[in-house]
């Protein structure tokens, strides 16, 4: 089985898309009998490792990310290499290459709908263009064989927008690299903090949708006995004196330490399509604490973290003091298991090729992948 992936949702400093990605290329390509391709954007046309880089520009300042202009060199490497089944990883150019190649090629395509793209365009020019939006993707993803999304409240949403062939395929998280033993000891002496100072932690991009505002309004409450780590880029620079701010993009192996070296995650955003850091912090053995909405409302069970009130500083700060009064340790530890036990990259990966064979109307040798 030939199984191509193609999106544009892939840079240096790409989050969950790639994430995903580059663990599914990994674990395919040492399974027999499975040939895995994957068409990225890139300066120029090459190929390494089974990573293809398709010509397309660079966005300003978009950090790395480029976007596909035209549609025949796409279309052209996947008709090149004739694969049987190929799955789509953004709502752009590239999905509707993957579509003219199935013209000529005759091999069904999916779509992964991995992000909640009316909402995103909503956010940045307003509702007036959402139903426009929701047409697009209506009439786009309908063209799929079968559509995969990362949650139950991803899937709800194209289901109410009429697209059929909607399954709930979550992702996973890497085990080996998210893991307990990635503690350090001397985080809190390096950050200047007492040891017994509980220690927050979010790692991400600081865009609008995460609500940071909320974080840092819920750390002026919870005061000196807390201390919140700001991971990642666009993180805001006003912070209250109980905050530390890291703003660059970290390596994952970065990122593992500290989580592993914080006491919880905190995570205000209210409009998660699944919040792949919740699932790295859990790896990493620490609980979570984040809002009754989105996704996180079937990935943060009871023992795992607590869940409040969206857009409410107040009630998160009293989730936190309740998840320390109630044994944070614990509640790491079965965060841990729990992980471990849905969310490994094998078993996702496991799950994936379900939906292929499903798609191609073959058998699935489940004593081969099993």
């Amino acid at each position: 089985m030939h199984i191509a992936d193609i999106t544009m949702f892939y840079a240096p400093a790409s989050g969950g898309v790639r994430t995903y990605l580059d663990a599914k290329h990994r674990r395919l390509g040492i399974k027999p009998g499975i040939r895995h391709s994957l068409l990225i954007p890139g300066s120029s046309l090459g190929e390494q490792d089974g990573i293809f880089t398709v010509p397309a520009p660079a966005l300003p300042f978009g950090k790395g990310y480029r976007f596909p202009l035209r549609l025949a060199p796409w279309r052209n490497v996947l008709q090149d290499l004739q694969p049987d089944l190929i799955e789509v990883g953004d709502p752009y150019l590239t999905a509707w290459a993957a579509l003219d190649a199935r013209r000529q090629l005759d091999v069904p395509v999916i779509g992964f709908y991995h992000s909640d793209l009316p909402l995103l365009v909503s956010n940045r020019m307003g509702s007036w263009v959402t139903n426009n939006v929701e047409a697009y993707v209506s009439k786009l993803y309908g063209n799929f064989d079968r559509v995969l999304a990362p949650s139950r409240v991803m899937a709800d949403k194209l289901t109410g927008l009429g697209v059929r062939n909607v399954f709930v395929q979550p992702l996973g998280v890497d085990l080996q690299t998210f893991n307990p033993d990635a503690r350090d000891p001397g985080l809190r002496a390096e950050l200047g903090l007492d040891e017994n100072t509980r220690l927050l932690i979010f790692a991400g991009r600081g865009s609008k949708e995460k609500n940071l505002p909320v974080l840092l309004d819920c750390m002026k409450r919870l005061g000196r006995r807390y201390h919140l780590l700001l991971v990642g880029s666009s993180m805001p620079t006003a912070v209250p004196s109980n905050v530390t701010v890291i703003d660059e993009f970290c390596p994952a192996a970065q990122v593992a330490r500290l989580m592993a070296s914080a006491d919880a995650l905190l995570h205000a955003g209210d409009q998660e399509t699944f919040g792949l850091v919740i699932l790295e912090a859990m790896a990493s053995g620490i609980p979570v604490v984040a809002v009754a909405a989105g996704a996180f409302e079937e990935i943060v069970t009871e023992d795992c973290g607590l869940l409040c009130a969206p857009n409410n500083p107040a009630a998160m700060a009293t989730a936190v003091r309740e998840l320390f009064g109630s044994g944070s340790v614990t509640l790491g530890r079965q965060a841990r298991l729990h992980v471990e036990r849905h969310y490994a990259w094998d078993t996702v990966v496991n799950s994936l090729l379900r939906h292929y064979h499903a798609v191609l109307g073959s058998q699935w040798p489940q004593a081969a992948n099993g």
